[in-house]
């Protein structure tokens, strides 16, 4: 089984990051110990040197060797993308373990809300994955950025959507991705375009919460379908949770991906 957990928007600063909520979510992701933990973006609240020393520290306190983490709005405000990069590297990050493959972009632009993927990336996108993976394999596809690629509701007014939401989907759809991981809205929800699984996380660990959400991330479970079932099913399962800072988690999707039985049918 191969777990992943999905963090999104902690908004490190002093006005809105609330340290004992995510001191019960590093110990709770810790517990579970995931093979790969992907951040998607807002994990400081201006982009200051001061505000990223803070989310580095935080996150190196997370126990997992891959780590996939792209920038927010918030992360590239006051030219704070280019701190991203000196601490995190790259702002496009990839990943590849056990027969799944992650690819994360930044959605950001500096000083703006609003989201934009562009045209230049369109074909690196399309590349790292079958770089990554046989394109017609039974590998699973992730794709991470901050921003929404569609509507959430409980959200009010639609705004701040990538520009180009529908080209990336179509993109995506194309390259066979399975599952986008995304934030930005704070509320977490689950849509399903095609056979892809387009999953928003709440913020983790901030008080910049709507309505009735509270704070919360995302575990993913991957397994072989017929080791999770115990038949002989093929393709992989799916089990995706919602999981609250004092560690409940609640079943939000159990589905059987066959990749290649979908294939043999077209």
């Amino acid at each position: 089984m191969t777990r992943i957990v999905h963090l999104s928007d902690l908004h490190i600063s002093s006005a809105h990051f609330l340290s004992d909520v995510a001191e019960s979510v590093v110990q709770g992701i810790n517990e579970i110990s995931p093979d790969i933990l992907v951040i998607t973006g807002d994990l400081t609240q201006n982009g200051s040197f001061k505000e990223y020393m803070e989310a580095k520290k935080w996150i190196d306190r997370i126990d997992c060797r891959n780590k996939v983490v792209v920038p927010g709005n918030h992360d590239s405000r006051n030219v704070g993308y280019l701190l991203f990069e000196d601490i995190f590297r790259t702002r496009s990050p990839c990943c590849s373990l056990d027969g799944v493959t992650v690819v994360g972009v930044d959605s950001s632009q500096p000083d703006i809300d609003d989201g934009h993927i562009g045209r230049e990336m369109y074909g690196w996108i399309a590349k790292r994955f079958n770089s990554n993976s046989d394109f017609n394999s039974t590998d699973l596809r992730i794709f991470a950025l901050h921003h929404h690629l569609i509507p959430v509701p409980m959200t009010g007014r639609e705004e701040k959507i990538p520009v180009d939401s529908g080209d990336v989907l179509e993109l995506l759809d194309r390259c066979g991705v399975d599952i986008v991981l995304c934030g930005h809205r704070h509320v977490p929800w689950v849509w399903k375009l095609n056979d892809m699984f387009v999953v928003n996380a709440g913020t983790a660990c901030s008080n910049k919460i709507k309505a009735r959400t509270t704070q919360c991330y995302n575990l993913i479970e991957i397994e072989k379908a017929g080791d999770a079932r115990g038949t002989r099913d093929t393709g992989r399962c799916i089990r995706i949770y919602q999981v609250l800072p004092t560690g409940e988690q609640m079943l939000i999707v159990d589905s059987i991906m066959d990749k290649s039985k979908t294939e043999n049918e077209v």
